[in-house]
């Protein structure tokens, strides 16, 4: 398979140079990505597109392929998506034999992948378009913010990025994201129903995407509607179930939000316990670190999803790194250096003293084809790795005892590539039961803290020469402690030894509303519980929410309002 980042001139060049040697080709990319849009400036082709009435276009591909004339022309079949159009298209192939023309199929997913498919054809990917291409599509809005918004949400889909475009050059309100989003979702939603017809599955799609990753049990419908949502382009399975692929995910679970936000919040709060309860069955520290990962995303904490999950699919892997790596990892420590603002000649130094020590703590991120990406340093603690961390930990190297991992430095220019290797270090350090970090990066210190580590302080020497000294954090990761980990994560008094929150004064109803929403009420029941009307009942927390926000403790959700219940000992009141 070849494949181009968005390259549409690389693509079609693929597609001709397959077309030469071969007699199928299989053009395959995400949806919306532009796959017709290139093979338009495909010259010498016939084009059948089967989004036209089935039966009808299934007919023409018939006639072409039995046509005299027609193998003096490429045949191009679109729209091949859905089980039902690859066999179709599959039996019409094989009814010709091998008198069809040179042929290129467009499909969502790669043909190879469908049993149904009983052809060999050549696949050519289409990746989503590169952050130039979409911000020259969007270059007539001229509002920072706006365009911030419309990328989050286009994740290098070029229909995304033009459906936004033409809503918020048309005054749509950006104010919620999830006003724009639903435009995009109802985009989406249409054309996956020409994989999968019928309605019933939309709602079922709309909570797999707040939930981020759902088995059968999460979702309603049963087995049939389980594997029917497996069939879909955007779907992928995974450990822990299906998943949606981003950036499809994000427009999916922000209009969800905007149309009915408490139904969102019970589907998240409800994933979110489910998960917790498997995490405390689990004997496996790997099957730990994956329910973990997926509880981080459940949070819905801002900072954490914003670092951690933001709106864009990489593929990327991982590898321990061996002796044949030490150019690539010098070359990473030192753009990790120069990106941080810290002296390249004293990161170069601690770079060979870690290598030096055991290349194996190297832990590298790599693209489809293998490049290194990213770099993480994870030293496993203890009295051999003791001299390689006291440079970054000094007067708290008394922390170096215990087991677990060190993490001395973390780097990846690709914001989704980065997200991708600090969730690999939370992994490592879930498996591990313990996690160290020593940090001069004010926006890993501001992320650490956000995750609940325990804020040691900062040790003596600037030891980068860049204006600060390095913090120490720590976070125990152990199978007992993930649990109260997990409820941590997001609050606002963390752990750091600070004073205490500020906790404000809740009038008698409003704690009454509070305790009895925060305890997984609907809205609905917890205002028949306090006796009085669920208009009543939201008006009480929304003043709830503003009188967290005036004490500097964001409070936006349900998980929110029941963790400033548990924090603040409210149902002991």
């Amino acid at each position: 398979m070849s494949g181009s980042g968005g390259n549409g001139s690389q693509v079609l060049q693929d597609v001709r140079g397959a077309l030469a040697g071969h007699r199928q080709v299989n053009l395959t990319g995400p949806l919306g990505v532009g796959k017709s849009h290139l093979l338009a400036h495909l010259d010498g082709v016939t084009r059948v597109d089967l989004d036209a009435e089935l039966p009808s276009a299934l007919g023409a591909l018939r006639r072409h392929l039995a046509h005299p004339a027609a193998a003096r022309r490429t045949l191009v079949v679109d729209s091949v998506d859905g089980s039902q159009r690859v066999a179709a298209v599959s039996a019409a192939l094989h009814d010709a034999r091998d008198r069809h023309p040179a042929l290129v199929v467009v499909s969502r997913q790669p043909l190879a992948m469908d049993p149904r498919w009983t052809h060999t054809a050549v696949a050519v990917a289409v990746a989503p378009a590169c952050e130039e291409r979409i911000t020259a599509m969007t270059a007539d809005i001229r509002e920072p913010g706006l365009r911030a918004l419309l990328h989050r949400l286009a994740g290098g889909i070029p229909l995304l990025a033009d459906t936004a475009r033409r809503a918020l050059a048309c005054g749509a309100d950006c104010e919620p994201p999830g006003a724009v989003a639903d435009r995009l979702a109802q985009v989406v939603l249409e054309r996956l129903g020409r994989e999968l017809p019928g309605q019933r599955w939309r709602h079922a799609l709309r909570m797999l995407a707040t939930m981020r990753t759902a088995d059968e049990r999460l979702l309603p419908g049963g087995p049939d509607q389980f594997s029917r949502l497996a069939a879909l382009s955007i779907v992928h399975r995974d450990a822990l179930g299906l998943r949606i692929a981003e950036p499809y995910r994000t427009v999916l679970e922000l209009a969800y939000h905007w149309r009915r936000p408490e139904a969102h919040e019970d589907t998240r709060t409800r994933a979110r316990d489910y998960r917790l309860t498997l995490l405390r069955r689990a004997r496996d520290g790997h099957e730990r670190a994956a329910l973990a990962d997926q509880m981080l995303f459940l949070t819905g904490d801002p900072l954490v999803r914003r670092e951690l999950f933001p709106a864009g699919d990489r593929a990327v892997g991982f590898r321990v790194a061996c002796a044949a790596d030490e150019d690539d990892i010098a070359r990473l420590m030192d753009r990790w250096a120069r990106h941080s603002g810290f002296d390249p000649r004293r990161s170069a130094r601690l770079t060979e003293r870690w290598a030096g020590h055991d290349i194996s703590t190297f832990h590298l991120a790599h693209d489809r084809d293998g490049r290194p990406i990213g770099v993480a340093n994870l030293l496993p603690i203890g009295e051999q790795s003791a001299d390689c961390a006291e440079p970054l930990m000094q007067q708290h190297s008394g922390m170096l005892a215990g087991g677990g991992l060190f993490l001395g430095a973390a780097h990846c220019d690709d914001s989704a590539a980065r997200a991708l290797l600090l969730r690999h270090v939370l992994r490592q350090g879930v498996v591990a039961g313990r996690l160290v970090v020593s940090t001069a990066s004010p926006d890993y210190q501001e992320l650490v803290r956000g995750l609940g580590f325990r804020m040691h302080g900062a040790i003596h020497d600037d030891v980068y020469r860049c204006g600060h000294r390095p913090q120490v954090f720590s976070n125990d990761l152990g199978a007992p402690d993930l649990p109260g980990w997990l409820e941590r994560v997001g609050s606002s008094d963390g752990s750091s030894g600070g004073p205490p929150p500020e906790v404000p004064h809740l009038a008698p109803k409003e704690l009454r509303v509070l305790l009895a929403y925060a305890s997984g009420l609907t809205l609905e029941s917890a205002a028949r519980r306090a006796g009085i009307a669920p208009n009543t009942a939201k008006y009480y927390l929304t003043r709830v929410k503003a009188k967290y926000l005036a004490v500097g403790r964001p409070t936006h959700t349900k998980i929110d309002l029941a963790r400033r219940v548990r924090e603040d000992e409210l149902d002991r009141a």
